[in-house]
C-alpha cells in the first residue's frame, strides 16, 4: 500500500518537547537563591508522576539540576554600592522604591526580587549612595539611596 493512504498515529505529529532554555550567561546567585535552587531539586527528586506529566516532570527536574551544578554563589557588595546581591533603595519618577538584584531563577518582580540582567539592574549596578544614574533614555533618572548587602 502506498505511504499516501497510509494512516499516521497522533504521536507522530506532535511537536517534540526540547528542553528548558538555560538563561544566557554566568549562573550567579545568592546564598538565598542557592538554597532555592536546591530545594526545588530535592522537591522534583521526591516527586514520581505518572502519564504525561512525567515528561515534563524529567525536563523540571534535568534544567534544575544543571542549574544546582552550575550556580556560582557570588560575593557579598560592600555596603553602599549597588552590585549583584545588594538591596536598593532608590527614586524613580519621584517615587521610591526598592529591590534586591538576584540571579536570574531567584528573579519575583513581584516581591522585590530582580534579575541582574534585567535593565533596571543593569542600570544601577556599579553605582554608589548618592549618585544619579541614567535609565531609559533619562539622565539623572535614578537617585541610589541606600544599597547593602542581602542578608
Amino acid at each position: 500500500m502506498s505511504v499516501a493512504f497510509r494512516r499516521e498515529s497522533d504521536e507522530e505529529h506532535k511537536e517534540p518537547k526540547f528542553a528548558i532554555p538555560i538563561p544566557p550567561g554566568p549562573n550567579l546567585v545568592t546564598r538565598r537563591g542557592l538554597a532555592l535552587i536546591a530545594a526545588r531539586v530535592a522537591e522534583l527528586e521526591g516527586a514520581a508522576p505518572e502519564g504525561d506529566a512525567a515528561e515534563e516532570h524529567g525536563r523540571q527536574l534535568r534544567y534544575w539540576r544543571a542549574r544546582l551544578a552550575t550556580a556560582h554563589v557570588a560575593p557579598s557588595p560592600a555596603p553602599g554600592a549597588v552590585a549583584f546581591g545588594s538591596r536598593v533603595r532608590f527614586r524613580l519618577n519621584g517615587t521610591e522604591r526598592a529591590i534586591a538584584i538576584v540571579g536570574s531563577d531567584e528573579a519575583d518582580p513581584d516581591a522585590g526580587f530582580i534579575a541582574f540582567t534585567a535593565p533596571l539592574a543593569r542600570a544601577m549596578i556599579g553605582a554608589h549612595v548618592g549618585e544619579d544614574v541614567d535609565f531609559a533614555g533619562r539622565e539623572g533618572a535614578i537617585a541610589i539611596l541606600d544599597a547593602s548587602p542581602i542578608a
